[in-house]
């Protein structure tokens, strides 16, 4: 394993917690095995890896960047995440109102619904 695999295994494991990564290596087969090489060197041994700016700073960047392109299916995740990156619930409000002005109120909207969603299912699980 290269050093940006450690590495990024090391931060996504910090950010996103060990039962999710357990989840999420458990799950991979051949045929993902090289793109979760991938994402795990780039993503997260490169880009999450840097201390150029802040966990917080970066997982509001990255919320609003998912909602912004309309990738929605992990805002719950990068959610969860903000427990751990020290991003308020006003962070990500800040975050999705910017997508509201830049990116498109409908995109803000339905990013806005999945965190409410998100918080109260953490806040039920007691996370």
């Amino acid at each position: 394993m290269s050093d940006k695999y450690t590495a990024g295994m090391q931060v996504r494991r910090r950010i996103l917690g060990d039962a999710h990564v357990d989840r999420a290596e458990a799950a991979k087969t051949d045929l993902d095995l090289p793109f979760q090489a991938l994402i795990t060197e780039s993503a997260w041994g490169t880009v999450w890896a840097s201390d150029a700016i802040s966990d917080r700073e970066r997982s509001m960047l990255t919320l609003a960047l998912l909602a912004a392109t309309g990738n929605f299916d992990e805002i719950p995740m990068h959610i969860r995440a903000t427990a751990r990156t020290g991003a308020s619930k006003q962070d990500v409000l800040e975050s999705f109102q910017h997508v509201a002005i830049y990116a498109g109120v409908p995109r803000a909207n339905h990013a806005l619904k999945l965190a409410k969603q998100t918080y109260k299912e953490m806040e039920a699980a007691n996370e």
